[in-house]
């Protein structure tokens, strides 16, 4: 038998929002705020000396990419861009092995990829962290950015009503998750055929609903969340999707349902004219620029959650 499959882990890996506990979860927030402020005032701080994170994408990515390896750096560390192009990944390699011989060189893994089962075999592998950077079932590192900048802007988001409108999709799914975790009601507002995974909404029912018009399942919303009607991998569905979510745009109408102080996201790239207005994503009430600069913060905070021993 393999060395490493009687190698015992006790390392935690951040496969998905319910890896951490409600408490971890908003010390994580208030800690990437902290560290946002840090690097904002100049302060060094460099945790991370000879410490490496290798970055495994099948899927492309602009602020995953750059938020984890411009963490790594300004943490004193490095990252490791993996492509399968360029690795055995590419060339059929079990997952499994991958995970054993990558864990025994770096100090943490993060995966960007399309089936929710690579990472949980990956970390099932793996003696070091392993974050998931987004499949097609979560996207959690999004959230954590999500979750910091709805704090940062209108303090604690228990109890409130947050609008989710368009597909049941990833992001979908980790709405769900941050709904238990942080405690909030979430309104889904998405064509039928297009609901989120059946088991996740049984789970999550006492805090989540599905309904069928957007203005009204943004009626008295704090926070409304869309995101592009074609995921990658569904481009071939592109004009059934358009013609299908077409009344589920985020425009004025939808927002003027909301709280008077309700803020509006996006976890990017966004398409003007579908999924969102251009007058809701460019307005007032849109954080989307904060949302996408806070990866970069609650990405640190987690390496360093993850990396660091718990003080």
């Amino acid at each position: 038998m393999d060395a490493d499959q009687t190698h015992e882990t006790h390392c935690r890996h951040f496969l998905s929002l319910l890896d951490l506990s409600a408490e971890e979860a908003r010390g994580l927030i208030a800690r990437a705020t902290e560290l946002k402020r840090m690097l904002k005032s100049g302060e060094d701080y460099r945790p991370f000396p000879n410490r490496t994170l290798a970055m495994i994408f099948e899927k492309s990515s602009t602020r995953t990419r750059v938020s984890f390896e411009v963490g790594m750096v300004q943490l004193g560390g490095h990252a490791l861009f993996l492509s399968p192009r360029d690795t055995q990944l590419g060339r059929g390699e079990p997952i499994e092995d991958s995970a054993r011989v990558l864990s025994r060189m770096v100090d943490a893994v993060m995966i960007r990829t399309f089936d929710h089962d690579i990472v949980e075999r990956f970390a099932a592998n793996s003696r070091v962290p392993v974050i998931n950077g987004l499949t097609d079932r979560l996207h959690p590192c999004q959230l954590l950015a999500d979750m910091q900048t709805y704090h940062e802007h209108r303090g604690d988001i228990r109890g409130r009503r947050v609008t989710w409108i368009g597909d049941g999709n990833n992001m979908c799914h980790s709405f769900m998750e941050a709904a238990q975790v942080f405690d909030f009601e979430l309104r889904i507002a998405c064509p039928e055929g297009f609901e989120p995974d059946a088991d996740l909404l049984a789970a999550v029912h006492d805090r989540c609903s599905i309904l069928r018009e957007p203005e009204a399942a943004a009626e008295g919303a704090d926070l409304v969340v869309t995101d592009v009607w074609a995921s990658m991998g569904q481009e071939e569905e592109q004009a059934k999707r358009e013609a299908l979510f077409a009344p589920f745009q985020v425009d004025d109408a939808v927002m003027s349902r909301t709280a008077p102080d309700a803020l509006f996201m996006h976890c990017l790239p966004a398409h003007r004219g579908e999924e969102v207005a251009a007058s809701v994503i460019d307005g007032a009430r849109s954080v989307v620029w904060d949302e996408a600069e806070n990866r970069l913060h609650a990405q640190k905070a987690l390496l360093e959650f993850l990396l660091l021993p718990r003080r």
